[in-house]
């Protein structure tokens, strides 16, 4: 198979009541990870790289490496540029190969945000690729990202039917409380997703897929990991998987995850390496650090997504 755009796949996921997992990659590892998870539960995939995993990886390695997983696998898969920032960026990405971007307008003013998203619209539409945009702001840190709390906004559900339709997107990444990174909250704060809010936007958007970024559950098991084996992550909180569980079941059709990942991986090197000081075998704790890719990923697709046996 080659990878697709996300138009069917976030349309069966609308009309299902599941969401698409949609997780970062930024290795062959975590690539391979993914895949053979969404392989084994038969779930759709996507799998999305930013600006910074196609510089860390090359992005002709990065697109190769997602045709590779493809044409071993029989699952649908989703190449998709995570938060594009600019016209520029996202028309490379179409060249190159990538079947679904992200144009991330929300550091703009309203009238800014539309007119770069129409700009995206316009030019990948012309090679059936499909456009996410986003309105409102989404606090937190992740990569080049960095919202404070008080820059901060919910999407505003009075303006979602003016910028789709203005705008031409085929899916929306909303606010309604999710946060980049795994330090989402300050101790002591309750994680609360505005359920009124993703309902009053679906009412006004029936059957529009809904995008939720930020959405990592920061799994305590891998925090508890990896300060076990030498690392220092403190205060962790991510968004109750419970709460992401109800939102698939709503207009959420696609939920990003990374932070999660990142933990799995990392906990499995750390417990690897501590455990044999004496390798210095790549593969040897790559391995184990591949296998907590695949797990989490399996965890997430039948207890968040609810998109086992979508494919």
């Amino acid at each position: 198979m080659k990878p697709i755009n996300t138009l069917k796949m976030l349309k069966k996921a609308y009309s299902e009541n599941y969401a698409v997992g949609a997780f970062n990659v930024n290795n062959m590892e975590i690539i391979q990870g993914i895949v053979s998870a969404a392989q084994e539960l038969n779930s759709p995939v996507i799998l999305q790289a930013s600006s910074g995993a196609r510089k860390y990886a090359g992005a002709t390695y990065m697109r190769k490496l997602v045709e590779a997983a493809c044409e071993e696998s029989n699952v649908p898969i989703a190449l998709h540029l995570d938060h594009g920032d600019t016209f520029e960026l996202c028309k490379n990405c179409i060249d190159s190969g990538f079947t679904s971007v992200m144009i991330d307008g929300s550091a703009l003013d309203y009238e800014g945000n539309i007119e770069l998203t129409k700009k995206v619209v316009d030019y990948a539409h012309k090679y059936s690729v499909s456009v996410e945009g986003e309105l409102g702001s989404l606090a937190g840190i992740e990569e080049k990202l960095n919202v404070s709390e008080e820059k901060s906004f919910y999407t505003d559900p009075e303006e979602v039917e003016d910028f789709v339709k203005k705008t031409g997107v085929d899916s929306l990444a909303v606010a309604i409380g999710t946060s980049h990174g795994a330090y989402k909250f300050k101790p002591g704060q309750s994680p609360k997703l505005r359920f009124d809010i993703l309902d009053d936007i679906s009412r006004r958007l029936p059957g529009f897929p809904i995008v939720l970024h930020g959405a990592s559950s920061v799994i305590q098991a891998y925090v508890n990991e990896i300060n076990n084996f030498g690392g220092n992550i403190k205060e962790a909180i991510g968004i109750p998987e419970d709460m992401l569980k109800d939102a698939a079941k709503k207009a959420v059709c696609k939920i990003n995850v990374d932070s999660d990942l990142r933990l799995a991986m990392t906990a499995a090197i750390r417990k690897s390496l501590a455990e044999n000081p004496s390798n210095f075998d790549p593969r040897k704790y790559l391995t184990p650090a591949r296998e907590a890719i695949k797990e989490v990923v399996k965890h997430k697709i039948e207890n968040v997504m609810g998109s086992k046996n979508k494919a």
